[in-house]
């Protein structure tokens, strides 16, 4: 049966189901009617790589404090097809409560579950489609976590407020009716909400890490993206083109990356500020822009969304494996910066700066994120626009001026065509101060001088680490990107005072105060997804510093806390 306690709960449901089947409709409803009864809500999704079929899940959590972090556990599992029970046979516990059709294959966990056999298509072509089935199945989930339906009712209405009279009608019914079917079973134990959570969640927003992208792009001053569609990534170039026109940004869906990339380049150099959004695969065929965007020192900003490699790889899962290929693509030397949000507000704030950074030091800024960072979803307070500046490094071109000025920190000025009465000359080759093309070597050697000179300021300006725990530790957790709030919930399942944790959401330059962080701890580990420990070797090459240990994911599933937590205090207490 499903525990809590009066002063928290803590409740995950799970619907799996086909492609096409509907189940995002049913985490949609579901979500907003839990936050409209006060709850906080938490929601992310695994889906397969194709449009039809397969099998897809998406967890939903809700509490009466906040959750942002992903559970393996299911205390409330809604199958919609046959598959889903195997899909998801090692998650289901003997608390488990199955909410679902008699048709679904449950005796092999007859001993440790409970069924709710609740006739979702029967229902729905009562009412004369099954494709109400979904909001049949809303309508149950309503009833066995006790929500009032009415208000349940509310949010739908104004979830299909664009749609026609009739559609709304018999979603209504549907709802009811799965509402009546679930009311016939009843036991004590079954999670009761009053429909009076926390006040603090009224006031706050429900977006994923897409639309934090979007938005903080959009706080940035960005007024042209120009990309190629590619999953995860497309939900920013989506989003920024739903609310171009409203926000003035341009959007343009290029032929291919190569293209997208010198698009953004050539935007910068008339004075835009501009983003390109991909993934590993694209962003492969744009190394050879952002090489020419090194030697130019334009400005960039480039959203790489990760997804398990090589190749195609798996297209539609999560991985932390392109953290050296930011760090290393490109041919010759040249700085960047890498930054990897590791919460919503992070992804807002982060994506800001990215573009302020961009113009200042005249550099690449990368914002890595990943598919579970994309999808991920969780309430939040609005972002604070208050004090969000759009900050601008353009000069006007003075009769002698020198686009590629030799300063002490190695940023030049930079003009852009047509303001004023200099010439603007940038060159794909090496070049002098003019912008002409040299093969001078001491003109060479001053000119990657200067372009490596500007890391040295990036470093001393770095997006500090976010240490969460005790100051004073003898263990400690490191992570950066997306791992942030589960790492912090599977050491707070811990409960050592003697355990933090460290989140780094500036890679590179790494800030100054890492090796500090890691040298303070007696025991040290790194998680993160992928094969390699990537972010524990470029620790030791950038750094000079040794991890202890790491724990590692790449089956393309993100951590779970529960389950991380048990790893990191086996370490501990070893």
């Amino acid at each position: 049966m499903i525990k809590h306690t009066e002063r928290q709960m803590d409740i995950t449901v799970v619907l799996s189901g086909q492609a096409g089947q509907g189940i995002q409709t049913v985490e949609t409803l579901l979500t907003r009617i839990l936050k409209a009864v006060g709850l906080h809500v938490y929601a992310t999704k695994e889906y397969m790589s194709r449009i039809r079929g397969g099998r897809n899940s998406t967890l939903i959590r809700f509490s009466d404090q906040p959750v942002k972090a992903f559970l393996d556990r299911i205390d409330i599992l809604v199958p919609l097809h046959e598959g889903a029970i195997a899909h998801l046979g090692e998650r289901i516990g003997s608390e488990t409560l199955i909410v679902g059709e008699e048709k679904v294959e449950v005796a092999e966990f007859d001993e440790k579950s409970r069924f709710v056999d609740i006739a979702f298509t029967r229902l729905a072509s009562e009412i004369g489609d099954k494709v109400y089935s979904n909001t049949v199945a809303v309508g149950a989930l309503v009833n066995v976590l006790s929500v009032d339906r009415d208000k349940a009712i509310d949010c739908l209405k104004q979830y299909f407020q664009d749609k026609s009279p009739e559609i709304i009608a018999n979603n209504i019914e549907a709802l009811k009716a799965g509402y009546e079917a679930a009311g016939s079973w009843k036991k004590s134990g079954v999670l009761n909400i009053k429909g009076e959570g926390p006040a603090e969640s009224d006031s706050q927003i429900l977006v994923n890490g897409a639309q934090a992208v979007g938005l903080g792009a959009i706080g940035g001053g960005c007024d042209f993206v120009s990309s190629y569609p590619m999953s995860p990534s497309t939900g920013v170039l989506t989003f920024l083109a739903q609310k171009g026109r409203e926000f003035g940004v341009i959007v343009e869906q290029a032929e291919d990356e190569i293209a997208a990339i010198n698009m953004a380049i050539g935007a910068w150099y008339a004075g835009a500020r501009a983003m390109v959004t991909t993934s590993g695969g694209g962003f492969a065929l744009m190394t050879e822009g952002l090489s020419l965007a090194g030697m130019v020192e334009s400005p960039l900003v480039i959203h790489l969304a990760q997804r398990p490699g090589p190749a195609t790889g798996l297209p539609t899962r999560t991985e932390q494996g392109d953290l050296e290929l930011a760090l290393y693509a490109g041919h010759g030397e040249f700085p960047r910066i890498i930054l990897a949000p590791g919460s919503l507000e992070d992804g807002f704030y982060l994506t800001h700066q990215a573009f302020n950074l961009a113009d200042k030091y005249q550099v690449p800024v990368f914002i890595l994120t990943d598919q579970y960072f994309m999808d991920t979803y969780y309430n939040i307070d609005p972002f604070e626009l208050k004090g969000l500046a759009v900050e601008k490094y353009i000069v006007e071109a003075a009769d002698d001026y020198k686009r590629f000025e030799l300063t002490g920190n190695g940023i030049s000025p930079r003009a852009i065509p047509g303001w004023g009465k200099g010439l603007v000359c940038i060159d794909s080759d090496e070049h002098d101060e003019q912008g002409h093309i040299t093969e001078d070597q001491q003109v060479r050697i001053n000119m990657v001088n200067k372009r490596l000179k500007k890391l040295e300021a990036i470093q001393q300006a770095a997006v500090e680490p976010t240490l969460w725990g005790p100051e004073h530790y003898k263990n400690l957790v490191i992570c950066w990107g997306s791992t942030y709030h589960i790492v912090c919930e599977a050491v707070n399942r811990l409960q050592r005072k003697d355990t933090a944790v460290v989140h780094f959401k500036q890679i590179y330059p790494l800030p100054i105060q890492a090796v500090d962080y890691i040298n303070k701890a007696d025991k040290t580990i790194v998680i993160e997804n992928n094969a390699t420990a990537q972010f524990a070797r470029f620790i030791k090459t950038h750094a000079e510093v040794q991890v202890d240990h790491t724990i590692l994911r790449y089956d393309g599933l993100c951590f779970a806390s529960d389950s991380l937590a048990s790893a990191i205090s086996h370490f501990f207490s070893g």
